[in-house]
């Protein structure tokens, strides 16, 4: 099933002045929370912030081998690996036996491919086409061909569940397909290689260059990462009788049945143009091509479920190769992620149990209404906003519901069977239950208690169709929210991407979804207007940015993002200056405004490998963290004050050339 979109990279706090006698006993001296030897003090702040806030401590913590990248969202999340780790081993129930069947090493290379025997097998056993629409519905449930589904808040009733078809199937991102750059033209050289070699590792004779040949087709007809930003463009609601006159050529009505979707009135059909392509393949294509295809697509969902040999063929093309990783994690941590993938939410329940006190969940709530004020503040201050759309945006933003810490209801898994006969079977039917679980919402109405992020998850959502922000309990703790320091370090590090995920709901796409998470146009023609225009001055500037020769930042594509850490930071300082304890200057010189965005710009702190920035400037709706900092900190006034950056700064752009949204 598809997850719901989510504005990854949310972070909340508590206020350090109402909270830190709870977390931390005795009498307590604030800190600062900057450690200069975490800087560069020999830059100057306006010729590089990233460097001069953060080049101390990339310095010092090179990337290890098993990643790609390495920051400080990477030092939270392995602290929690270990501590899931630790839940994992000591626990005698499905948790436990889950973790123990993916560890075992000598039965995973014993077994090698032949848990997928029956399964390609039922491949080899179809004669017709006419087979397809029913044998596509029960492949659904696990794996994905010739397009993704899911289920989630239909956008424009956001009060009950929709079933969506999404474009999918490939191996690649869209962009690897077509763009002309030396980088790309050698991964789709290797891509062809990578499927002659895995499928001859399961013994399956393919013609590599045809069944890249059919997915490059599928490719062709798929949104572009930029049109799949805009709501609109990709909500396109059918019956099901319009579905089987408009995409016709196939058997709806056994597809349906088999997926188990019979139920369904109505389907989000995403991306029209794929999904009539897939089926024009389905009925134009080799039929044996067609089934290699299916083949591949079943392996290709399963690669790190089977022995070592499976895994790294994958593992070399897809992290050596695309991204740079020099050497597998281990495998105890990939048997975590799996767990968090496959059984997070009973994960998070024991974790929340022992890491996370619940009385922490009413003390945060204090600083998510304190950013939420200051928004409020700002909206109300807007010079460019007519009164008509500034109360329905008051409106909405007064209706956010923040989830906070871990849900208050969790996830039934009584019915999920865990066995130790392998872990191809165990994920198999921990596929087929989350599936039964989302398409028994398909019309229903919506459901106030889902998570869509595990509890213990380093991250966080802001999510348009149900208008809630929500902050896991995992990310609540050092490097970006320090109990011990001043509200200075806080509100810069954590308080910033609180408002990141509170102004997502008024980004390039949030601002479409009014207070109910219904999407309509409740803006002005000329706010409307307005908002664009000023958008494109944060577009604009990214598009000239260079991330590496010939490769420039994609200003649509990361828009959302970087409106969000533009609003973000915005918000929070103004939260600082109207809420928080005031803070001193430091013994290096240091006033609190300084330290707020030092703070922010080490919250960013992160070494990245090129294969890995290519490949995130490709595919990743987020900016390069260096980015993050020198892309957004320009744009904001308060850090020039605080700095005394002037025109003779190389990052000094002038004010009317700044973005002016909140």
């Amino acid at each position: 099933m598809e997850s719901k979109r989510l504005n990854i990279i949310g972070i909340i706090a508590v206020v350090v002045a109402l909270t830190t006698a709870y977390f931390i006993k005795g009498p307590q001296i604030m800190t600062t929370g900057i450690l200069p030897q975490n800087m560069d003090l020999t830059v100057k702040p306006g010729n590089d912030f990233y460097d001069y806030a953060t080049r101390g401590w990339r310095d010092a913590n090179p990337i290890p081998d098993d990643y790609t990248r390495y920051g400080s969202f990477d030092i939270l999340r392995a602290q929690n690996l270990e501590r899931v780790r630790e839940i994992a081993e000591q626990d005698n129930g499905k948790i436990g036996t889950l973790y123990r069947v993916a560890m075992d090493e000598k039965k995973l290379n014993t077994d090698g491919t032949t848990p997928v025997a029956p399964y390609i097998a039922e491949i080899d056993a179809l004669t017709s086409r006419d087979q397809l629409p029913k044998f596509l519905g029960e492949m659904h449930r696990t794996a994905s061909a010739f397009w993704g589904d899911g289920v989630e808040l239909d956008e424009k009733d956001s009060d009950h569940y929709l079933f969506r078809f999404y474009q999918g199937g490939v191996g690649l991102s869209r962009d690897y397909y077509f763009d002309d750059d030396e980088k790309s033209q050698n991964i789709r050289a290797k891509y062809k290689t990578y499927i002659a070699t895995q499928m001859e590792n399961f013994g399956i004779p393919v013609n590599a260059d045809a069944l890249y040949a059919l997915e490059e087709r599928m490719a062709k007809k798929f949104h572009t990462k930029e049109v799949l930003r805009d709501p609109h463009a990709n909500y396109n609601k059918l019956s099901i009788d319009e579905i089987r006159t408009r995409f016709a050529g196939f058997d709806w009505d056994a597809y349906l049945a088999a997926r188990g979707a019979s139920h369904a009135t109505h389907i989000n059909i995403g991306q029209p143009d794929a999904i009539a392509e897939s089926i024009a393949i389905m009925n134009d294509t080799d039929f044996e091509l067609i089934k290699a295809y299916l083949k591949w697509r079943l392996i290709s969902s399963g690669v790190g479920l089977l022995d070592d040999k499976t895994y790294s063929i994958a593992f070399d093309f897809y992290n050596r190769e695309m991204a740079g990783q020099k050497t597998p994690k281990p495998r105890w941590k990939r048997a975590i992620y799996l767990l968090d993938d496959s059984i997070g939410e009973m994960i998070g329940k024991l974790y929340v149990e022992k890491y996370f006190p619940a009385a922490a969940k009413e003390r945060m709530t204090t600083l998510v209404e304190h950013l939420r004020q200051a928004l409020k503040m700002r909206i109300e201050n807007l010079d460019w906003m007519s009164d008509q759309t500034r109360t329905a945006a008051i409106e909405k933003l007064s209706t956010f519901k923040a989830k906070i810490g871990y849900p208050d209801q969790w996830l039934d898994y009584s019915t999920l069977e865990i066995r130790d006969d392998s872990l191809w079977e165990n994920m198999t039917r921990v596929a087929r239950f989350m599936d039964d679980f989302w398409l028994n919402k398909i019309g229903r109405e919506k459901d106030p208690t889902i998570w869509y992020m595990n509890a213990h998850e380093v991250n966080a959502y802001y999510d348009p169709s149900s208008n809630e922000i929500c902050f896991p309990a995992g990310i609540l703790d050092r490097p970006f929210f320090d109990m011990a320091a001043d509200d200075a370090y806080n509100y810069g590090a954590i308080g910033s991407i609180i408002g990141h995920e509170m102004t997502h709901g008024f980004d390039d796409t949030g601002r479409h979804f009014d207070s109910t998470g219904t999407m309509r146009d409740w803006w002005t023609a000329t706010d409307a207007k307005n908002f664009d225009d000023r958008a494109a001055v944060m577009r604009k500037f990214f598009d000239n940015i260079l991330v590496a020769p010939g490769v420039h930042a994609n200003g649509t594509f990361t828009l959302g993002e970087n409106l969000a850490d533009y609003g973000g930071v915005t918000v929070a300082y103004t939260a600082y200056k109207n809420f928080a304890t005031p803070a001193p200057t430091d013994e290096h010189g240091q006033t609190g405004d300084m330290r707020f965005f030092i703070a922010y710009a080490q919250s960013e702190a992160s070494n990245i490998r090129p294969d890995a920035a290519l490949n995130q400037t490709k595919t990743d709706e987020h900016s390069l963290s260096r980015w993050r900092v020198n892309g957004i900190l320009p744009h904001v006034n308060a850090w020039y004050d605080a700095f005394g950056i002037t025109n003779q700064d190389p990052m000094f752009i002038p004010e009317s050339d700044r973005t002016k949204i909140w």
